[in-house]
């Protein structure tokens, strides 16, 4: 049951070309310098341009990552060791010692759980002294006493009944032991006596539930007759005395020492909702059980709280955790790969921290392939080309620099592709706008959230080769973008869409009244404004917009 770890590079939540393609690109390097376990993943759907690109390139997409909140089923990995319900208290015991345990799941034929058995409390039942007629008292039956004691039976009646027992010892003279039997409720004693043939007739006489002859004695065969006759049920033990005694005081079902009042969970369950049951439970650990067939799978105690995801996080694209797959900031982040601005970003501990001021941030990964000596495939080539032209819009965002276009003719010499043709091809391929898509998916398929102080700022961007589409929309995506406000509660929410062949931008916004009078960018229609030569949401459009609502 052993949990292996498991590296995953992975973008932002609502991934673009560029975090696809980079993922995918920086796992395989990874994976060629050494790096065990890692593999490409996704925070959200992947978008028709990347599809396209995936499919241009015959590779598949990236696993779904919906969250990496650390579940229990990653924790829990030591084998779970139970017991069946009708098993003796003294198997528990050994149990309990052999695998250095102090609870135990206690399991009916089908493996389903019936409680938990804490050796603390056996310890506090069995071993804490209290009133004598408490210490004496056992509840068994014949059937079990038999099988813990090792014992040969004679005669057992109703072996299998479970029945409360007071145990006594045949340690007196037989003149004291006559007076003793008037003392006695017969029906519920059990007697232990070895080699001493008058307290085994009394006892007889005075027909006691069960007689348990120690020490290898042997019951006569005209004593052993009048038990049968008297219907008293009679067991020879090995043991000595001592011992059958302990022996018998342990032969106690484990199913009737537990309540069913226990902690129960499930594997796929998150380990922080674990953390508040425990809390408020007196219970020191969980049943874990098998979310389909309800079968014990393992246990869970306050240990495994503190141990450490085997998911760990490789991120590329972003550095945000609001932009992270969910439950990133509860397992270990071993890199950032990035080319963003720097946000609210915290480790325990030292970690490969790459940011650059490139174009996109498969421009970075393809220098960390140069930087390595490592020529990449033709297919991961390809992806780095994709993401690259992707993010600069074919070259022509500002965001574009040298290092970009340096980069493009050795892609495409390893790729194959003309960056100019296969450019064209994958933002026709995108053209949301145009496809009809939802409302919705226009304005969240590229999304991000940015904060500015106190405020909380929501920024889509689709690219068009033309605005007659948006503006056959503009009415639609208007009350989209009011619904999503709404519901988020964004300051400021806004769709920017870019013309790349004209290189330039309209940002439809809904936002504070004032928006119109402090945004800085000339209106053109309700809600609607024109932004000349912007093409770049994070290195043109963001900064202004942050200073914009930090100042005001």
């Amino acid at each position: 049951m052993q949990s292996a770890e498991r590296v995953f590079v992975v973008g932002h939540r609502n991934p673009d070309s560029d975090s696809i393609c980079s993922a995918i690109a920086y796992a395989e390097l990874r994976r060629l310098q050494g790096l065990d376990k890692v593999q490409p993943a996704r925070a959200g759907h992947i978008n028709q341009q990347t599809e396209f690109v995936l499919n241009r390139l015959g590779i598949e997409v990236p696993q779904l990552l919906a969250d990496v909140y650390p579940r229990i089923k990653d924790v829990v990995t030591e084998e779970v060791v139970t017991i069946h319900e009708s098993e003796p208290l003294s198997k528990a015991i050994a149990l309990y010692h052999q695998y250095h345990i102090r609870m135990l799941p206690v399991v009916d034929d089908d493996f389903h759980a019936r409680g938990m058995l804490l050796l603390k409390s056996v310890s506090e039942l069995f071993l804490v002294p209290t009133e004598p007629e408490r210490m004496r008292r056992v509840r068994a039956s014949l059937a079990s006493i038999q099988r813990c004691l090792g014992a040969v039976a004679h005669h057992l009646v109703e072996a299998e009944q479970i029945e409360d027992f007071s145990l006594y010892v045949g340690a007196r003279c037989e003149a004291s032991f006559r007076n003793w039997v008037d003392e006695i409720i017969p029906r519920e004693t059990i007697l232990i006596t070895g080699d001493r043939e008058g307290i085994q007739k009394l006892a007889i006489e005075a027909c006691v539930r069960l007689l348990i002859v120690s020490g290898t004695s042997q019951l006569s065969e005209d004593l052993l007759a009048a038990a049968k006759v008297k219907g008293v049920s009679v067991l020879v033990s090995d043991y000595d005395t001592a011992n059958s005694v302990w022996l018998t005081r342990m032969a106690t079902p484990v199913g009737e020492l537990v309540h069913d009042d226990f902690i129960s969970v499930s594997p796929n369950d998150l380990l922080e909702d674990l953390r508040l049951k425990l809390l408020h439970s007196k219970d020191p650990g969980a049943i874990v059980v098998s979310a389909d067939e309800q079968k014990v799978w393992g246990i869970a105690t306050k240990s495994h709280l503190i141990k450490s995801s085997p998911v760990k996080l490789i991120l590329v694209d972003h550095n945000e955790l609001s932009q992270a797959v969910p439950g990133a900031d509860k397992v270990e982040i071993l890199e950032v790969i990035d080319h963003h601005r720097l946000g609210n970003f915290h480790t325990d501990t030292p970690i490969r921290f790459i940011n650059q001021p490139l174009g996109s941030t498969c421009s970075l990964v393809a220098t960390l392939y140069q930087q390595a000596g490592i020529e990449p495939e033709p297919q991961i080539a390809g992806l780095l080309l994709a993401g690259l032209l992707s993010d600069t819009l074919i070259l022509k965002s500002p965001t574009t620099t040298a290092s970009d276009r340096q980069l493009v003719p050795w892609l495409e010499t390893l790729s194959g592709l003309d960056h100019q043709t296969f450019g064209s091809e994958l933002f026709a391929a995108g053209s949301l706008m145009a496809s009809g898509a939802p409302a919705r998916d226009l304005l969240l398929t590229d999304f991000k959230e940015y904060t500015a102080g106190e405020r909380l700022l929501g920024l889509g961007q689709v690219e068009v080769v033309n605005f007659h589409s948006f503006h056959q929309r503009s009415d639609e995506l208007l009350a989209e973008l009011q619904r999503v406000r709404d519901e988020k509660g964004y300051e400021l929410i806004a769709l920017l869409v870019t013309d790349i062949v004209m290189e330039t931008s309209l940002l439809l916004a809904v936002g504070p009244k004032e928006l119109p009078y402090i945004i800085g960018y000339p209106q053109e229609g309700s809600n609607l404004y024109r932004l000349k030569g912007v093409l770049s949401r994070k290195k043109q459009l963001v900064p202004h917009l942050l200073k914009v609502f930090k100042g005001a």
